[in-house]
C-alpha cells in the first residue's frame, strides 16, 4: 500500500534558511539572463528547433535511449530514422506541445500532461489502471520504490499535484518546481515515459511563473551527469524527508544549467552574425534572411529544405548549396541516397556543450 502523500508538504520550515535562499536568488539571477538574452534575439524559433535536440537527446539518454547529434541531425526528419532518433523526436514534440498548451490557457492541466506523454509513448498512453508498477535497482533487480498502485489513487494524487501547480500561496516558483517534479515522479502515474514528461513537466512550471518563455532551460544534462545523486536523493526525500537537500539539488541545477544555456545562446548568437557576414561578403547575390534561417534550422540541410523555406526550385536550392561548400561555408556528405550539407561549427557548437 502506498504511503505517499498529498502536496503540500506538512513542514517546510527545512526550506527557510540562508543556503536555500542564496541558492533560490543565484537560480533566479540566472535564469532572468536568460530569459532577456531570449528575448534579444530576431529568431527565437531557431533557439527551439536547435536547442530543443539537446534536452531530447539528453532526457531520452536518462532512459537508456542512446543516439549521437550526427544521427539526430540526419535523420530527425526521415520516416525510416532508427527508433532510438525517433525517440529524440517524440520528445521534440511533446515539449512543444506542453509549451503550446500552457501558453495558451495559462495553466498546467492534467490534460497537458497526458498530451505530453501521448507523444512521448504512443502506445502507452494514459494513466496506469493496473497494480504491479515497483521500481527497481537495474544493477541489482532490488524494489527500491513501490509508488501508489489503485487507479483511484493515481487519479487522486494527480488532481492534487495539479492544484499544487496553481495553488496561491507563497511558496517560490523554483522550490514549487523541485516539489512538484519529486512528487509527479514518486506517483508514476504512467506505465512509461515517466521520467521524460516529469523533465518537460520541469519546464512548464517555469514557463508558467513567467521565468522562462522559451523551452530553452535543458535540467535533462545536469541530472544525466548527476545520475546517481538524482536517484538517491529521490528516494532520501521519500524514505527520510531530506527536502531541503533534494531542492537544493534541483535549484543548483537550474542555476548550472542556466549558465551552460546562456553561454550557448551566445556562442549561437554570434556564430549566425558571423555566417551572416560570411555569405554576405563572398556570396551576396544568394543572401538571404531565408537562408540564413534555414542553415540554423537545420544543421544538416538538404536541397529538399532550401526548396521549401525559400520557395525555390530544386536546381536553385542545389545551386545555392554547393556555391556555399565551394566557399567553405557548409560541408557536402552523402549518405545513402541523400546528400547532405553541413554547418560544421554549428554542430560542433551543439555536440560539444557542457555544464558550467
Amino acid at each position: 500500500m502506498s504511503t505517499l502523500s498529498p502536496l503540500p508538504i506538512s513542514d517546510l520550515s527545512m526550506l527557510d534558511c540562508r543556503e536555500v535562499w542564496m541558492a533560490v536568488a543565484e537560480a533566479e539571477r540566472h535564469l532572468a539572463e536568460l530569459k532577456g538574452l531570449c528575448e534579444s534575439l530576431p529568431n527565437q524559433s531557431i533557439l527551439i528547433s536547435t536547442l530543443a535536440i539537446q534536452e531530447a537527446k539528453d532526457s531520452s539518454e536518462i532512459e537508456n535511449i542512446i543516439t549521437s547529434h550526427d544521427e539526430i541531425f540526419a535523420d530527425r526528419e526521415e520516416e525510416a530514422a532508427p527508433g532510438a532518433v525517433k525517440e529524440v523526436r517524440h520528445y521534440v514534440e511533446a515539449l512543444q506541445v506542453g509549451f503550446d498548451d500552457v501558453r495558451q490557457s495559462g495553466l498546467i492541466r492534467l490534460k497537458t500532461l497526458l498530451d505530453v506523454q501521448a507523444r512521448i509513448e504512443p502506445r502507452k498512453a494514459g494513466l496506469r489502471k493496473l497494480p504491479g508498477t515497483v521500481l527497481k535497482n537495474p544493477a541489482t533487480g532490488r524494489i527500491v520504490y513501490e509508488p501508489p498502485q489503485s487507479a483511484a489513487e493515481v487519479e487522486a494524487l494527480m488532481d492534487n499535484l495539479i492544484s499544487f501547480l496553481h495553488a496561491e500561496d507563497d511558496l517560490n516558483p523554483i522550490l514549487r518546481m523541485a516539489i512538484a517534479h519529486h512528487q509527479f515522479e514518486s506517483i508514476h502515474p504512467f506505465y512509461d515515459g515517466n521520467g521524460r514528461t516529469g523533465r518537460i513537466l520541469n519546464l512548464l512550471i517555469l514557463q508558467r511563473e513567467g521565468l522562462l518563455d522559451l523551452p530553452v532551460l535543458y535540467l535533462s544534462r545536469y541530472i544525466t551527469t548527476t545520475k546517481g545523486e538524482y536517484y538517491r536523493l529521490l528516494q532520501e526525500a521519500r524514505d527520510k524527508g531530506l527536502w531541503k537537500e533534494w531542492c537544493l539539488y534541483m535549484v543548483r541545477g537550474v542555476s548550472m544549467t542556466a549558465r551552460s544555456e546562456i553561454a550557448l545562446v551566445k556562442s549561437l548568437r554570434d556564430l549566425m552574425q558571423e555566417t551572416k557576414e560570411r555569405i554576405r561578403t563572398r556570396l551576396e547575390k544568394i543572401y538571404s534572411q531565408d537562408l540564413l534561417n534555414n542553415l540554423f534550422h537545420h544543421p544538416y540541410t538538404k536541397i529538399e529544405f532550401v526548396e521549401k523555406d525559400l520557395g525555390v526550385s530544386r536546381v536553385t536550392a542545389s545551386k545555392y548549396l554547393e556555391q556555399l561548400v565551394a566557399e567553405g561555408i557548409l560541408r557536402k556528405e552523402k549518405r545513402g541516397k541523400s546528400n547532405f550539407f553541413i554547418n560544421e561549427p554549428l554542430f560542433q557548437l551543439l555536440s560539444n556543450v557542457s555544464l558550467r
